[in-house]
């Protein structure tokens, strides 16, 4: 499995400067986190763009949530019936509400459904892009526009189905996958799913932020996933996270994903 560190450093970028840098520079009043990250500082996810201040899926949404410091990118995927991979959550059109996104051609849906080329057309490759693959035939697609934009690297898909995820791994060795799940769903216990995960070579767990604890992240750690935490909406939710070692967090409020990690700088 890749060893994963700082996420800056992996996806190319220089925004930020080192750890060790921004430690040397920190104020006393800086928080520090309790349990050490395999990324630090986490990637701060706008969950469906900055939802919480644009139309949830639309470019506006993604590119504002650029603009407030977002560090990725979170929406959900599909393939319309003419095979073009479109972002949107409830996998329908208004205008067609008894038809889903797989029945119905891309010129056929509203024009503020995008396509997946058209967000990186729009918001650029180099912020990492969490995609929930609802459509699980949109797998290829997905991966060859992406393959296209030269943004692989930089794509993390999601899903619930640890035997899809592991077909995808078989077939598409350098794609990042994450296992979308929660603790009471796991048939097994979570120490089994991490070694099932490390074995699988599935690169990260995603649980919803209240089922996180800093002795979960620690276990995963141990088998060297990663650990994501989704719905910190609430600035308390998003610290705690942080402090318990999350290396990856989503949520509506961008400003206050940005306000909240900056204090553990």
């Amino acid at each position: 499995m890749i060893q994963f560190r700082d996420p800056f450093v992996l996806f190319g970028s220089v925004q930020r400067p080192a750890v060790s840098e921004r430690k040397r520079s920190a104020t006393m009043s800086a928080m520090t986190t309790r349990i050490d990250a395999m990324w630090s500082p986490p990637v701060l996810f706008a969950h469906r763009g900055a939802k919480a201040n644009a139309p949830e899926n639309t470019i506006e949404a993604f590119r504002l949530a650029k603009r407030l410091g977002a560090t990725g990118i979170e929406s959900d995927a599909w393939i319309t019936r003419d095979g073009e991979v479109v972002l949107d959550h409830d996998g329908h059109d208004r205008f067609f509400p008894r038809r889903w996104i797989a029945e119905v051609d891309r010129a056929d849906l509203k024009g503020h459904i995008p396509t997946l080329g058209e967000y990186y057309a729009a918001v650029g490759t180099e912020l990492p892009l969490s995609v929930d693959l609802k459509d699980p035939g949109a797998f290829d697609a997905l991966v060859a526009v992406a393959r296209h934009h030269d943004a692989v690297d930089r794509l993390w898909i999601c899903h619930y189905d640890l035997e899809l995820l592991v077909d995808w791994r078989d077939r598409v060795p350098d794609v990042h996958l994450v296992n979308s799940t929660s603790i009471e769903k796991l048939p097994i216990s979570t120490e089994k799913r991490a070694a099932e995960l490390a074995a699988a070579r599935i690169d990260a767990v995603n649980l919803r932020h209240g089922e996180w604890t800093g002795g979960l992240t620690t276990l995963f750690h141990r088998f060297d996933v990663l650990c994501f935490g989704w719905d910190a909406q609430h600035e308390r939710q998003i610290a705690r996270l942080i402090d318990q070692g999350i290396d990856a967090v989503y949520g509506d409020y961008v400003d206050r994903l940005v306000a909240v990690e900056a204090t553990f700088h």
